[in-house]
């Protein structure tokens, strides 16, 4: 099975897409609404929440018609736990958006059962909000006995500024089992010993030190069964019941394994610390820190899990080759960590922003990646078709107009499209403080003319923004461009200056992507590169 990243809902993805029994482990971090930054997928250059900020899922959440929908799949499934089990919950908690969110997570949850193999594994990442409601209807889909785990990941110190309550600084894992024959590598749930911060415990118990300084401490060769007569014998003038032979006793003594303390003692083993398996993983995780704002891997999405975090719950619940899903892929944290260990992978968002995301990330990450996108085109027919759709549906234009701003990673302008957009379809910006700000104009039509550069400039000067971007699917004319190099040039101080009306074409930012637009000093904002991976480890190339 080749990598795949789909465009869409991941409901309709898994139902039409994802056939039954195929997947090897899952992960999902599905948003919520009660954090109104959740899945926001960057801030602006203030650093505050932008009003053009993408939220997947804004409407989804709510009890309305769809939720409806996804409440009487449920009923319908078969599986009467979990209609027994969402009956109940309607009952206790009323239409309101919590109903809304269990409704439409129950009836994903099925399909997510479906796919997973009976070796198989599901990880869900969530907050305290509804994590209790989450995890009766884990119970009621998988079954309570394949519950495993409930992880705490400390994802922040404590706030010291609550004053009438306990501050929030974890998430919650809940790990489920499809069957007792899920893949578990308990050789992964170890850490290795830190040898300069050896816990005290570990330092007493290890309290020997070789000449050269390895740690070890002295076990007992004694065998705990006192009836046995081939492994009675005398050494090194000591008659007990051993654990070993004679033989490999002779050469353990002789490998400076087994040592006498004096005359007449008893011979014990050394055990090294470095040998040993290391720290066993509990189910409170606090060695992983969040990404914080200097952090090298951290692309500017508010919500971006560690890759460390990614890579524990791969190693511990699949192995090279297994398929990893993620339904709400978001920035491709877990796409990440799948390629980096040699999984094969899926990944589902509802954004065209994140899916341009993801692919950047992957491409900046590892040299040789491939993948299959499905949902935007791919191709300038492609572009061609899904323009044709917007003109009968304008849904699909502003999906259009979404998917063209993230080809040259642009913020949208104004994606409710609740009320005029002022021209402003979307924003770059540039400068190490931002000082620079680039409009976007997207024009998905066949008909583009000079009196469009012209309203694109008057939008500029109005905004007071440095340079403007007609990005359009049709070629431009001749007195087009003439009107476009008519602008003249910006310059931003220690920087080569950039027409300040920039012409770009969809085949062009297909091709070029960011590189289309001419930016002095260009701010990543939206989407920063990610750190080449040097592992050697990538997944299965397709």
């Amino acid at each position: 099975m080749p990598n795949h990243l789909y465009y869409g809902d991941n409901l309709t993805v898994l139902c039409d897409s994802i056939a039954s029994e195929s997947v090897d482990l899952i992960y999902l971090d599905p948003p919520f609404n009660s954090n109104a930054s959740y899945n926001v997928l960057f801030k602006g250059p203030s650093g505050a929440s932008s009003a053009a900020q993408i939220e997947a899922f804004d409407d989804t959440w709510h009890w309305n018609d769809s939720a409806e929908e996804a409440f009487g799949e449920v009923i319908r499934s078969g599986n009467a736990a979990a209609a027994t089990m969402l009956r109940a919950m309607r009952s206790f908690l009323g239409d309101n958006d919590m109903m809304a969110y269990l409704a439409m997570m129950a009836v994903r949850l099925l399909e997510l059962h479906r796919v997973l193999k009976p070796t198989g594994s599901l990880y869900l990442h969530c907050d305290p909000t509804a994590s209790h409601y989450l995890k009766i209807l884990l119970d009621a889909v998988f079954g309570a006995m394949n519950f495993r785990n409930e992880i705490i990941w400390q994802r922040a110190t404590g706030k010291s500024l609550m004053k009438r309550r306990l501050p929030n600084n974890h998430d919650v894992l809940l790990a489920y089992h499809k069957t007792d024959q899920a893949v578990w590598n308990d050789r992964s749930i170890y850490t290795p010993y830190d040898l300069d911060n050896i816990p005290k415990k570990t330092a007493i118990k290890y309290s020997h030190k070789e000449p050269g300084g390895r740690l070890y401490r002295l076990d007992s060769l004694i065998n705990p069964s006192s009836n046995r007569p081939n492994l009675t014998y005398e050494f090194l003038g000591v008659t007990r019941v051993w654990r070993w032979t004679r033989e490999r006793m002779q050469a353990a003594y002789e490998a400076g394994i087994v040592v006498q303390s004096g005359p007449g003692k008893v011979p014990q083993q050394k055990r090294y610390l470095d040998e040993q398996e290391g720290i066993a993983l509990s189910d409170v995780w606090t060695d992983i820190s969040p990404l914080n704002s200097q952090a090298q891997e951290r692309l500017g999405y508010p919500t971006q899990k560690p890759v460390a975090l990614l890579e524990r719950i791969l190693n511990a619940s699949s192995n090279p080759g297994d398929v990893v899903l993620d339904p709400f892929c978001g920035c491709g944290t877990t796409v990440h960590a799948a390629q980096k260990l040699g999984r094969q992978w899926i990944g589902i968002d509802i954004t065209h922003l994140a899916i341009g995301l993801i692919e950047k990330r992957l491409r900046d990450a590892f040299e040789d990646v491939r993948f299959t996108t499905h949902g935007v085109p791919q191709d300038l027919e492609g572009a061609k078709n899904l323009a044709a759709r917007g003109r009968e549906d304008k849904n699909y234009y502003f999906e259009f107009e979404k998917w063209a701003l993230s080809l040259i990673n642009a913020q949208p302008g104004n994606l409710s499209k609740k009320g005029a957009d002022k021209g402003i379809d979307g924003n770059l910006y540039f400068g190490a403080k931002s000082e620079g700000r680039a409009i976007i104009s997207v024009k998905a039509g066949d008909n583009v003319g000079v009196s469009m550069i012209r309203d694109l400039r008057g939008v500029i000067e109005r905004e007071g923004a440095g340079i403007g971007v007609f990005l359009t699917l049709a070629d431009p004319s001749k007195p087009m461009i003439t009107e476009a190099a008519g602008a003249g040039q910006f310059e931003l101080p220690g920087f080569a200056p950039v027409p300040r009306i920039q012409i770009v074409t969809i085949e062009q930012a297909m091709e070029l992507r960011d590189r289309a637009v001419r930016l002095p000093a260009r701010r990543d904002d939206t989407f920063k590169r990610a750190a080449r991976e040097k592992s050697d480890r990538q997944g299965d190339l397709f």
